[in-house]
């Protein structure tokens, strides 16, 4: 019985062997499948990423010639690794960033070698027993300060690469120094090796399909103010309803599409956005002049707008709470605050979708001040309304949950009127174009002519119209021609 069990389970064993070897062709082409479905997801999402990685390629082939063109190599010699360790480290994802690494690099290493070879003359003085007493004491008081700096915020937000490099090579060099007698040869070789190639990464970085972190930054937050404005107030003919007014007030069962969802949600990627905001504030102040962002261009702003965004969009996440919220007001309470909560949040909506289109055609901000004023106008009547007696004999139990609705979309106003004022101090010192009267808000809102499709997707519901004391007064002729253009923006 002893045998006969033992071979059956040798037999079991072989047989679920068997079958392994059988399913591992079949596992193995369904992981190669993901990967390739994985890759090609992730060159899809930002196709960006894919020149990128062509342009550092193309950078370490260049660099590379150090090595295989004996002219070269015959002076620099293995020194010429160094040129190829930076294009390894420096070379980032923008130009910014490249730059911001290329120089702190450059400038680290040149600091460190002059006093690399100044600690060594001044060992060379202190006699054979006091060199290496001395070579150490400096060793360890520039890392002390230097890794004590590294801990100032604004220090180890722009220069903390260059202060780590300025460790290692100062180090580099003294010891070199203390068993080399060629430590000038040395520093010489490596200042140059490293400023070939940072120069390489910063040329690629800005001549080759260049990404700006200053236009990243720009778009971001433009999209996160949209995110919030599509929340309280939505724009697209997939979505069924109006926003968050429709949503909270509408009938009890109504199915909620996929499109609802993905708009109801959309305003928590600005939740986690001050990481990403921040660093590429960092990045783009490194940035030269380009396209619409000139030298020292405001981005600071861009953060106090952010940081507003940041601070709605909480509200509007305490407004998401109480959608599907166990206990709700009762349809008495919300008939009555309906009018005013809705308005309020659509016109919020319109306004914070108004200044992300300001932001993204970089032009004053007008068109959204009317909005704001309807949304506290609403705000307004709903104060008049809760300071009535209507609420004497309701259950405050069914009252509480319709109240504070109606309270965080009182804060969700404010927080717009700020992020507005904040967007109009950013247009100043950006210095956004003003809207002429001679530009349509086609060409406004689509930057294209009124005869291109695209301008015929915007929904103009008002016109505004900007009046300068120092501009003529308009012609009869234009005045007539106001009404029909105003009635073809309408009818598309």
């Amino acid at each position: 019985m002893e045998i006969g069990s033992a071979s059956g389970d040798k037999a079991g064993v072989f047989t679920q062997g068997r079958r392994w070897l059988n399913a591992l062709p079949v596992k193995f082409k369904d992981k190669v499948a993901d990967t390739a479905r994985n890759i090609k997801k992730v060159g899809q999402d930002d196709p960006r990423r894919v020149i990128h990685s062509l342009k550092v390629g193309l950078a370490l082939a260049l660099v590379s010639i150090f090595y295989y063109y004996q002219p070269l190599y015959s002076n620099f010699g293995v020194t010429a690794m160094w040129a190829i360790m930076t294009v390894v480290v420096v070379f980032e994802f923008s130009v910014g960033a490249t730059l911001g690494k290329g120089l702190n690099r450059g400038m680290a290493t040149l600091l460190a070698s002059a006093l690399g070879v100044g600690a060594h003359h001044l060992a060379n003085l202190s006699g054979h027993v006091g060199e290496p007493i001395l070579l150490g004491s400096l060793v360890f008081l520039q890392a002390a300060i230097s890794t004590f700096l590294r801990f100032f915020p604004k220090i180890k937000a722009r220069y903390d690469y260059g202060l780590l490099i300025f460790i290692l090579t100062f180090s580099l060099i003294s010891i070199s120094g203390f068993r080399d007698d060629e430590i000038l040869e040395l520093a010489h070789k490596r200042v140059l090796t490293i400023f070939v190639g940072g120069c390489a990464c910063v040329i690629i970085s800005i001549v080759v399909f260049p990404v700006w972190a200053g236009e990243d930054l720009h778009n971001l937050i433009a999209l996160n103010i949209e995110k919030l404005g599509n929340f309280l107030e939505a724009y697209s003919e997939k979505v069924t309803f109006t926003g968050f007014g429709d949503e909270y007030f509408k009938r009890t069962g109504d199915a909620e599409s996929k499109d609802d969802k993905k708009y109801l949600e959309g305003y928590k990627s600005v939740l986690n956005s001050k990481t990403g905001e921040e660093s590429l504030a960092n990045f783009a102040a490194w940035e030269p002049g380009h396209g619409r962002f000139q030298f020292r261009h405001p981005w600071k702003q861009y953060l106090k707008v952010g940081t507003l965004a940041r601070e709605c969009a909480y509200r509007i996440e305490a407004l998401n709470g109480y959608l599907n919220a166990d206990i709700q007001a009762s349809s008495e309470v919300r008939s009555r605050i309906q009018e005013a909560c809705t308005n309020m949040s659509i016109e919020s909506g319109k306004a914070l979708k108004e200044l992300s289109l300001t932001i993204k055609k970089m032009v004053q901000p007008s068109s959204a001040d009317s909005h704001i004023e309807n949304a506290k106008s609403a705000a307004k009547n709903l104060k008049s309304l809760l300071k009535s007696g209507l609420w004497e004999d309701t259950d405050l139990l069914k009252v509480i949950p319709g109240i504070t609705v109606a309270s965080i979309l009182n804060e969700v106003v404010k927080c717009t009127e700020n992020i507005a004022e904040s967007v109009h101090e950013l247009a100043s010192k950006a210095q956004f174009k003003s809207v002429e009267r001679t530009e349509s808000p086609e060409k406004l809102h689509s930057g294209q002519p009124q005869n291109i499709k695209s301008a015929q997707m915007v929904n103009y519901s008002h016109v505004v119209v900007n009046v300068r004391e120092s501009t003529m007064a308009a012609s009869p002729s234009e005045i007539s021609s106001a009404p029909k253009a105003i009635k073809h923006n309408m009818e598309v």
